[in-house]
């Protein structure tokens, strides 16, 4: 009777797995159903920790200064399952480090090493990660003693750092602090390809989709042969241009890190990677977890296969030197191919003193090489000029390299307030976007010359929404806090309004030097007003916030945190063809909100007349905060009818005349199962105090995202 019983859990779907237990998932069914996933990322049913765990807490308890000794000794503690190249772990972690922090994109904030993403699918098992699940075991028995003091998100980062010290190298600080997930990100754009390596991320000339960072598939950055494996250096050199300014670095720090990462260790092109088995995540049960299985030789050591690529950059790999640079501007370079068939480049004729340690037997030398990124740096005309300052200044390229990597790994982890531990640098970086304290001041006052000073309850509200908009929490910039609005480049933004925008300001700039108090905390304050005036309620106000100078504002950096699309508002830039309901959520998750919470923001703004072109407005009383827009969204009377891509017409099922227009947005909320099931809540007679209520606390929610000091 129990032959034909199956697992009751759907695992898959019949079409994405191949198991006859298999289950048609909804997403199967209706594959163009707004998907509220990413709005669930990182439920607390999938963190082990006690509610009252404080991460940031007992990393205060950690004993630093230990922790760096045993990762130092670790260093040079090679095991025979995983042996050290040259006797030293470093150039491995320092790789580990690397490719943690590297994922993250300035287009949207994601990726970086601030999580501890690396643990988990798809990047524990990317092709560019190979064998990196040894580095996290080797740094197994340290996480084990120092247990919740010391995050994995931490050390990852941290065990680079320590690497370049143990190995000559200059570092400009570390900061603790990042809380470990327990789960996958599944819901971040990696791309569209369906295979490893893939490439259908371009379009017409090498134009990268946005917001991805990476070249192909899998990859970290840029494929090391070149792009798509044709060794064309000027063509990799705009690969690398692309990327690594995605990561928003600039070309002397582009250089700077390409140099000083490749000083150290060697790449990995033993044999034929047909040897090379599954993945982590595709690997057998028995595993446990480890991928990559080699069946060349021994499988380690000196058989390794990881990149195809074979061979050291430099004559002494786990020393901190010039040689990168000594090696790739003394010889001429030819194409050959590693024993693993990947392209590369090999110096014509080197001498002895530049031949490199074999990594597993002392008493032989092998030649140095270089990939097509690195020849890169010889053909392209600006990379050349910053490797020949790099090369005759040494102490440049330290100094440079240090700051960058630096950048690399603490881009992601928001302002320096933030930072944590006896390492943290004292000098303040534009890429931090420092915003000095704020004060307190006569809160009252303030209110009252809001309330006299002619704006309308919109205006103060829509400007404030403004303000707080920018916020992601994937990286932690944005926000309300330094008044950022009012400067380059965000005063300009279409989404702004400029023009009403800059009147606004200069209203609340007036009304800030009155109360001796920072513009940004007028912003939000003024928002505030409007609320309550608009509810009859209280609104929760904290100052401090400061404000931001356009001297410390990286404009080129802060362009990319301009919304295409606010659906809070029924923004829609003209040369958008995304959904704007799908700009919504992804924006939605990086503000932090739920799927209530966007509703009932939604749903509050329509009600006092916040939305473009009147759309979604189903209220004559545009100054008074209710759930009409909810009631209105579900009356049965009306019928609606597509007028372009993302509007529609609303007419009366009797008189057939029209009386309402909404966006696909508004109509979202009452055609997606979910959303509709929220705003039947909110419709009821019954739940109008808790409209009001749930507006309010989302409202504060927004404006203090990036209050880290409250």
């Amino acid at each position: 009777m129990f032959d034909d019983q199956k697992c009751p859990v759907i695992h898959g779907s019949i079409v994405s797995s191949n198991s006859k237990n298999s289950g048609t998932t909804n997403k199967d069914w209706w594959p163009n159903q707004l998907n509220l996933g990413i709005l669930h990322q990182h439920d607390k049913r999938s963190n082990p920790m006690d509610p009252t765990f404080n991460y940031r807490e007992e990393f205060k308890k950690l004993d630093y200064t230990a922790l760096k000794q045993d990762l130092k000794k670790l260093m040079t503690d090679s095991q025979d399952w995983w042996p050290a190249d040259y006797g030293h772990y470093g150039p491995f972690f320092i790789r580990m480090t690397w490719h943690a922090a590297g994922t993250y994109r300035v287009g949207d904030g994601r990726g970086g090493g601030g999580t501890g993403a690396q643990r988990f699918a798809p990047l524990n098992s990317w092709p560019d990660n190979g064998n990196l699940d040894k580095a996290r075991r080797l740094l197994w028995p340290i996480k084990q003693k120092y247990g919740n003091k010391i995050s994995w998100a931490d050390l990852l980062i941290l065990s680079g750092n320590v690497a370049i010290e143990s190995m000559g190298g200059k570092t400009f600080g570390f900061s603790g602090g990042r809380p470990d997930i327990w789960s996958p990100e599944e819901d971040i754009n990696w791309g569209v390809e369906a295979e490893w390596l893939g490439n259908k991320r371009y379009t017409g000339e090498r134009l990268l989709d946005n917001p991805l960072g990476a070249v192909q598939m899998g990859l970290i950055y840029v494929n090391p042969e070149g792009p798509d494996g044709n060794p064309d250096p000027l063509a990799s050199a705009k690969d690398i241009r692309e990327t690594f300014g995605r990561m928003a670095m600039n070309d002397r720090e582009t250089v700077a890190l390409i140099a000083g990462g490749h000083t150290f260790g060697k790449a990995h092109g033993a044999g034929d990677t047909a040897n090379v088995g599954s993945e982590p995540e595709g690997s057998p049960i028995e595993n446990l977890g480890f991928g990559w299985h080699n069946n060349l030789g021994s499988g380690v050591g000196r058989d390794a296969i990881t990149s195809g690529i074979e061979g050291a950059w430099t004559a002494n790999p786990t020393e901190w030197d010039n040689g990168y640079f000594d090696l790739l501007f003394k010889y001429e370079w030819e194409l050959v191919k590693s024993p693993a068939g990947a392209h590369q480049w090999h110096p014509i004729n080197p001498s002895d003193e530049d031949m490199a340690p074999d990594a597993h037997d002392t008493s032989k030398k092998v030649t140095t090489m270089m990939t097509t990124a690195d020849i890169a740096l010889l053909k392209d005309p600006s990379y050349k000029q910053i490797s020949e300052d790099f090369h005759k200044n040494p102490d440049k390229l330290a100094d440079e390299f240090a700051r960058a990597w630096f950048k690399l790994l603490h881009r992601d982890m928001g302002p320096k307030s933030r930072y944590m531990g006896p390492e943290v640098p004292s000098e303040d970086l534009i890429w931090q976007d420092p915003i000095p304290k704020g004060k307190d001041f006569d809160v009252s006052k303030a209110k009252d010359q809001i309330k006299s000073s002619g704006l309308t309850l919109q205006e103060m509200i829509e400007t404030a929404w403004c303000s707080a908009f920018t916020f992601r929490g994937s990286d932690l910039r944005g926000g309300a806090n330094g008044a950022r609005v009012a400067l380059e480049p965000q005063k300009n933004w279409a989404a702004n309004k400029p023009e009403q925008l800059t009147k606004i300001i200069d209203k609340l700039a007036i009304i800030a030097k009155s109360c001796d108090a920072s513009l940004a905390d007028i912003i939000v304050l003024a928002g505030n007003v409007g609320v309550e005036i608009a509810s009859g309620k209280e609104v929760d106000f904290t100052p401090g916030r400061g404000d931001a100078t356009q001297e410390n504002t990286d404009i080129d950096s802060f362009a990319y945190l301009e919304p295409i699309a606010d659906g809070f508002r029924n923004f829609v830039r003209p040369d958008v063809d995304i959904k704007p309901e799908e700009i919504l959520l992804d924006k939605s998750q990086l503000l932090g909100l739920t799927a209530p919470e966007i509703t009932v923001l939604i749903s509050g703004f329509r009600s006092l007349g916040i939305s473009h072109d009147n759309q979604g407005v189903f209220t004559q009383n545009t100054n008074n905060l209710s759930n009409d827009f909810c009631i209105n969204l579900l009356d049965m009377n009306i019928k609606w009818t597509k007028s372009d891509d993302f509007n529609y017409l609303g007419t009366d099922k009797i008189s057939g005349k029209e009386v309402k227009t909404a966006s696909s947005v508004d109509l979202s909320l009452g055609s997606n199962s979910q959303l509709r099931a929220i705003v039947e809540v909110y419709a009821s007679d019954d739940n109008k105090d808790k409209f009001i209520n749930d507006f309010i606390l989302a409202w504060n929610k927004v404006m203090n995202n990036d209050r880290f000091d409250v």
